[in-house]
């Protein structure tokens, strides 16, 4: 059994490995159930230079420690799958916590956090056809959009382009959207209901077609008016990890009560919640779907 300590010296002994456990990984069986939620855990946050978790500002920095809580998670009854960039898929792979699992790849990481460039959030990790060869299931982008940064037209643009490109694979393509500004400390994310509505319905007009588009939203004030901006499936996203998780937990619980809310993606919230009982937090959190 590969462990994570075994993957340095398995990648430069046995590169090819990598090639052969996508391709024999068991794939993802979409459920029956119409009514079926889904709960996906998220760790692209490392390729963004992102690394921080609650008090902990390089928590996500050690690989190692991050793949454990991963394992963890991922092993966990109820959970659906993964989002992540290839180094991350290629080492869950490895470790055979994928298998059966709905894999989405992580495409726009070049807005790198705190840079100038932030927002020209190029597409520097997977693409479709990346994407496609890895045997994945879809992909996902990132779109933030500040009205007074015209970087953020290429990103609008760029995100369209691959909406089209996985949707021509038939792969499920999944839009994080935001509008943002800048202020004193940099961006700033505004999650009003007002804003939220606003992003939810750019990102509903992406590309040629959307019959793949799934969304992934942030919680506001008013979720059932981000509900009704789209017709679209909503994931809801679990953000920064809180200091009061039963709080956030009712919030969450509240909005999958909206039948266009189908689950969550959720990362540092479950993968380092406050007491560090990763089961745990994974296990209430499947309790609600």
């Amino acid at each position: 059994m590969t462990r994570p300590r075994d993957l340095p010296a398995l990648r430069f002994t046995d590169p090819d490995a990598v090639r052969s456990s996508l391709a024999a990984r068991p794939r993802f069986a979409p459920p029956a159930d119409p009514g079926a939620r889904v709960l996906l855990l998220a760790a692209d946050h490392p390729a963004r230079g992102a690394l921080g978790a609650g008090a902990d500002p390089t928590a996500m920095g050690d690989r190692f420690e991050l793949l454990r809580r991963l394992v963890v998670a991922l092993g966990r009854p109820g959970v659906t799958g993964f989002v992540g960039t290839a180094d991350l898929v290629e080492d869950l792979t490895l470790l055979g916590a994928l298998d059966g699992k709905l894999v989405l790849g992580s495409m726009n990481r070049g807005g790198l956090a705190g840079a100038s460039f932030e927002l020209d959030d190029r597409f520097t990790g997977y693409d479709a056809a990346g994407i496609a060869a890895a045997g994945l299931d879809g992909g996902k982008m990132l779109l933030r959009l500040d009205l007074d940064d015209a970087g953020s037209l290429a990103t609008l643009e760029a995100s369209a382009r691959a909406v089209d490109a996985l949707a021509a694979r038939d792969l499920v393509a999944l839009v994080e959207p935001f509008l943002v500004g800048r202020g004193e400390g940099g961006l700033r994310t505004d999650l009003g209901t007002d804003a939220v509505v606003r992003s939810v319905a750019i990102a509903s007009g992406l590309a040629s077609t959307t019959r793949r588009t799934w969304l992934k939203v942030p919680l506001a004030a008013d979720m059932e008016r981000v509900a009704s901006a789209t017709t679209l499936p909503l994931l809801v996203l679990g953000g920064e990890v809180p200091e009061d998780l039963d709080a956030t937990m009712e919030s969450w619980r509240a909005a999958l009560e909206l039948p266009s809310v189908r689950g969550f993606v959720i990362g540092r919230s479950l993968l380092y919640p406050p007491g560090g009982d990763v089961a745990a937090a994974v296990d209430e959190v499947v309790g609600m779907l």
